[in-house]
């Protein structure tokens, strides 16, 4: 049957509904007839009234076809369709009265108003009944998702109002934290508590729970979906309707947050004019041109106007990324751009570049950078950031490169984990080729933390807040320089400019930063509120989870005393002994021999013994060192 009723067409739709309208005519008058007359037998009546019957039925089926009752879809049958009723229901009282009075009936008012009362409930009884019979044998026919609606207030009783004669969804109940509602009945579900929805759940086999609640913040209903999720079933969100219809933004939390907003000191906003006479017109190679510094050292560098860019990456996606930005960036006119995919480490791929391309001055910024990962890693870590470092800056020299200039870290002072110790090393192997270098200048620049790169605590904030928090942190105490990639790429070009050979350039940073104090920053910069003992009702809380292996408190920039001034402000230079060139060979030997054999303690050994403050000379880890 129910194949049969969605197989007719739209009009022969209508001409149902019209003619069920006509066939209540005839009914609703021997109603009114058996109720006027106080008889159980209405026909003894009809001989005074079967003159007007075939004119009541025309009128119908006109003023029918003018109201567009017959058009109205069953599952649209809602208040505004039964106005139009009640108004074809009047127009047919007063028709059964001016057809009454040209036939001289001698019929009571009443009896016409009687008529107009029941045309009006039979007609829209009619239509419900309809509707209950399609929907009885729909559901008999077809599986229908099974939904709890989370939230009892406006929305969710507008969205139980939609879904009350949906073809696949049947809402089952409510649930609400409002200990006001629960127990109550909301659009003919019941209200339940919260801690009910597992047994709901499980009793009522819902498929789904549709969280109606879009004035509640972000966070929390992502908290809230979290916990549902957890019970087995699928959560969706649901914006209000003034979202749906535009008078409210859909989304208006996560919004991006400029790093420079949160360094807490005024951002360093100039141009490279007067420090670009080492890159103009040059063959520039920056390794590691994928990464967030890298990729950043690419765009200022083609500011400078080079004769040619050569990317060295490791990453073929982070290379493809790059040089496609950069190719739209330059067109047609600009300079050579050339991609390189291959590893520092690769002695033979390392000399034919330069010597194919003609580079003459490399950045490099190639390193494995995150902590924790090159503390699980260190083999890895070492070969890359000290082996890889040594080759690339022997190739350099043997091939003439003029500036070679390494991106190192704070990190690397009396460093506290397996990354620092490898960048610390490898300051001490350009050291040495620095003092031996006829034709190559090497230089070192040592900075902090950058805002917004990959593995920095922003992006990993904003992903925690997205989820709904918490935010976490290491200690409450922690603290890190910070600067913007825009920053520090403009000082990096600018002190490879200063370079003379051996130095180690510090990037001034101001004073260090607060992790919790810009965890808060972030969370609020979102638009949200921290979640702690004086705000209860916050929508994301901080929480600490200990310190990482590996990790100190504070960060240093400079291992001893004697910082020297340069031509810029932010740019100072650090002294630095270094080793001795029998002492750095000794140590590149052990670590090749460690890496080698894949001997994790070897490799530890070596760093430990020739980096100052790693290892069992260094100071105990979070102590900050005097």
């Amino acid at each position: 049957m129910l194949n049969f009723i969605e197989s007719l067409s739209r009009p022969t739709k209508s001409a149902v509904l019209m003619g069920v309208d006509l066939v209540i005519v005839p009914v609703a008058l021997l109603l009114t007839l058996a109720l006027q007359f106080n008889t159980i037998a209405p026909f003894r009546a009809l001989p005074d009234v079967w003159l007007i019957l075939p004119f009541l039925v025309v009128t119908a089926a006109v003023v029918s076809l003018a109201l567009g009752i017959p058009r109205i879809r069953l599952k649209s049958y809602e208040l505004r369709a039964v106005g139009k009723t009640a108004i074809f229901a009047i127009l047919m009282g007063v028709t059964s009265a001016a057809l009454a009075e040209l036939a001289k009936l001698e019929l009571p008012v009443g009896s016409h108003v009687i008529f107009a009362i029941t045309f009006f409930l039979l007609s829209a009884a009619s239509r419900v009944a309809m509707l209950q019979l399609y929907m009885w044998l729909l559901r008999r026919a077809r599986p229908r998702c099974r939904v709890v609606i989370y939230g009892a207030g406006t929305t969710g009783m507008q969205l139980a109002s939609a879904l009350k004669n949906h073809q696949a969804i049947d809402p089952i109940a409510f649930v609400d934290d409002a200990p006001a509602l629960q127990g109550m009945t909301v659009s003919g579900l019941p209200v339940c508590s919260p801690r009910d929805l597992r047994q709901i759940i499980k009793d009522r086999r819902v498929d789904r729970v549709l969280l109606a609640m879009p004035s509640l913040s972000q966070p929390k209903q992502t908290q809230i979906a979290r916990r549902v999720a957890e019970l087995g079933a699928e959560v969706q969100a649901l914006p209000s309707f003034s979202q749906l219809i535009g008078e409210e933004a859909l989304l208006d939390k996560l919004t991006p947050i400029l790093p420079s907003a949160l360094l807490g000191r005024d951002h360093l906003d100039e141009d490279l004019s007067g420090g670009c006479e080492s890159y103009t017109g040059r063959t520039v190679l920056v390794s590691g041109a994928g990464g967030t510094i890298g990729s950043e050292l690419c765009r200022q560098v083609l500011a400078c106007k080079p004769g040619r860019l050569v990317l060295y990456e490791l990453s073929e996606l982070a290379l493809y990324t790059i040089h496609q930005e950069l190719g739209h960036l330059v067109g047609n006119n600009g300079p050579e751009i050339v991609p390189v995919l291959g590893s520092v480490t690769d002695q033979r791929l390392v000399r034919k570049v330069l010597a194919d391309q003609g580079v003459q001055v490399i950045l490099h910024a190639a390193a494995y950078k995150h902590v924790p990962l090159v503390e699980s890693n260190p083999l890895s870590g070492l070969a890359n950031n000290v082996l890889g470092t040594r080759t690339l800056a022997r190739a350099a020299e043997e091939a003439g490169v003029e500036r070679f200039i390494l991106i190192s870290s704070d990190k690397a002072v009396r460093p506290a984990n397996i990354m620092g110790a490898s960048k610390r090393l490898a300051e001490l192997t350009l050291h040495d080729l620095a003092n031996r270098a006829k034709g190559t200048v090497f230089a070192m620049v040592r900075f902090g933390n950058v805002l917004g790169s990959s593995g920095s605590v922003i992006p990993l904030f904003q992903e925690q807040i997205a989820r709904g928090g918490p935010v976490t942190l290491t200690h409450k105490d922690v603290t890190r320089y910070f600067m913007t990639v825009q920053e520090a790429a403009r000082l990096v070009l600018r002190a490879g400019t200063f370079a003379q050979g051996g130095e180690i350039f510090v990037l001034d940073m101001g004073e260090p930063v607060s992790i919790r104090k810009l965890a808060r920053q972030v969370i609020e910069a979102s638009g949200y509120t921290v979640r702690d003992a004086d705000t209860p009702d916050g929508d994301i809380e901080i929480v600490t989870t200990g310190l990482r292996p590996g990790e100190k408190l504070y960060e240093e920039l400079m291992i001893g005393e004697g910082m020297l001034t340069t031509p810029h402000p932010k740019i100072l230079c650090a002294g630095d002994k270094g080793l001795s060139e029998i002492e750095v060979a000794r140590a590149l030997r052990e670590l090749r021999a460690a890496v080698a054999a894949a001997d994790e303690d070897a490799a530890r050994a070596v760093a430990e013994r020739w980096v100052e403050g790693f290892g069992g000379g260094r100071a105990p880890v979070g102590q900050k060192v005097p």
